[in-house]
């Protein structure tokens, strides 16, 4: 296809594709698909080789947030039965990391629920971040605490945080549609705030909540301006109890067309295969891993992923490896300018004329005024117990929620949704087992 060919040639040029390329790749049909995913698969190749990072997720508080973010099992007024739990202790989160640092994760993401964090908060995760990697040597910690006031960036930053996830979850147009307690714009500031106090920004998306194309494409372009290091690609889990508890509009086709328009849109940034993963693209997981170059491992926030030692085990059947510790994950020309970010602070281009910094982002940013995002999760990231190569899995995380409500026929055709496949499973539910203690 000329399409996919122009595509590999601005891709390996870190040259930005037009939107109508963008929105053409969504509309491949699946007898195309191996090709676009061959396609995608070069630019990724070119930049990440064969290697995947892993991100491990340790989950500081739980449940109760009073943002309204429909898409979120921890909103304010949400019916889903999931675990709610205060601060872990800075030694609890530390031996949580430490379980997911032994399976192979490069980066442990440490995320709280709530609008944003309190001075005194920020105050508590730098103490837990301080413990991670006195624990851990040469481990990355990004948090995840929702919207950052003036300074608290930079506080994070000098307790030891390497990056700092906010997702912006869907297009500008749509988002008052997913959420109210916030704005679009705040997302954005938050972003800029991490990325200018010289933290490695990381933002991504949600899929499957309803959007059209044009929105996935809206958000990704958007991404693209922002210039994070890293962009998750999460894919909605509908939690019984939210708004979007039946919101099934995603198959492993559309999931895989999706991240091969992101690795387009995005030729040289860790693209990460988040939440959601497991629920939507099934069998079909191994050959995204031709598209990201970065994976959670296993939980996620409330609800389970697959056992880490099948993640383990996906890539090494799949022909890929984990990426060590002394390998930087981004490429030369990427990792050279967050290097100099992180010694001077603020946004620099990366070069090429491919990678934008939004405007504003090596300056004070507007007023935060955000809720908390899952790091790279929309309330996915992973846990700690199934992530341990060769750990066991405790009984008590393996029950099953009741399969989503939506009912499918019993003989689909290809390529139609099938909800009752899956059955979310919440992490912890019913149990006095803390999700990552």
């Amino acid at each position: 296809m000329d399409l996919l060919n122009t595509l590999v040639d601005k891709g390996l040029r870190r040259e930005l594709p037009t939107r109508e390329e963008a929105l053409a790749v969504l509309a491949t049909s699946d007898d195309e698909l191996l090709d676009v995913v061959a396609a995608a698969g070069k630019v990724r190749r070119r930049w990440f080789g064969r290697r995947v990072k892993l991100n491990y997720l340790v989950n500081l508080k739980s449940g109760l947030c009073p943002e309204d973010c429909s898409y979120c099992s921890q909103r304010l007024g949400s019916k889903a039965e999931i675990l709610k739990y205060t601060w872990l202790k800075p030694e609890e989160a530390s031996r949580a990391a430490a379980a997911g640092v032994a399976g192979g994760a490069k980066r442990v993401c440490l995320v709280a629920s709530g609008r944003g964090p309190t001075d005194r908060d920020v105050d508590r995760v730098s103490k837990t971040i301080e413990a991670i990697k006195e624990q851990n040597e040469g481990v990355e910690v990004c948090a995840c605490l929702g919207l950052l006031s003036d300074g608290q960036a930079e506080r994070l930053r000098e307790a030891g945080a390497d990056a700092y996830n906010h997702n912006l979850n869907t297009s500008e147009g749509t988002y008052g549609e997913i959420t109210t307690t916030h704005t679009y714009q705040d997302r954005v500031d938050t972003v800029q705030k991490a990325h200018a106090a010289g933290l490695s920004a990381c933002s991504g998306l949600i899929a499957g909540m309803g959007e059209s194309d044009e929105d996935l494409v809206d958000v990704v372009y958007s991404l693209r301006e922002l210039d994070p290091d890293s962009v998750p690609v999460n894919f909605l889990i509908p939690f019984e109890g939210t708004p979007l508890a039946k919101e099934w509009n995603l198959t492993p086709q559309r999931a895989l067309r999706i991240l091969a328009m992101v690795r387009f849109v995005c030729p040289d940034v860790e693209v990460r295969l988040a939440g959601g993963r497991e629920v939507h693209l099934r069998s079909l997981q191994p050959l995204a891993l031709h598209l990201a170059n970065s994976i959670f491992l296993g939980d996620y926030l409330t609800s389970e992923g697959q056992a880490g030692q099948a993640d383990l085990d996906m890539i090494a059947d799949a022909g890929f490896e984990v990426e060590g510790a002394d390998t930087s994950t981004l490429p030369a020309h990427r990792a050279d300018v967050a290097a100099a970010r992180e010694a001077g602070g603020g946004c620099g281009s990366h070069g090429g004329g491919a990678s934008l910094c939004g405007s504003g982002a090596g300056a004070g940013a507007g007023e935060a005024g955000a809720a908390a995002g899952g790091c790279g999760s929309g309330c996915g990231g992973c846990g700690s117990h199934a992530a341990a190569a060769g750990a066991e899995r405790e009984p008590a995380t393996e029950q099953a929620a009741e399969p989503a409500t939506a009912e499918a026929p019993a003989q689909a055709a290809p390529g139609e949704v099938r909800p009752e496949l899956v059955a979310v499973r919440r992490r912890g539910a019913g149990t006095d087992l803390a999700p990552n203690a």
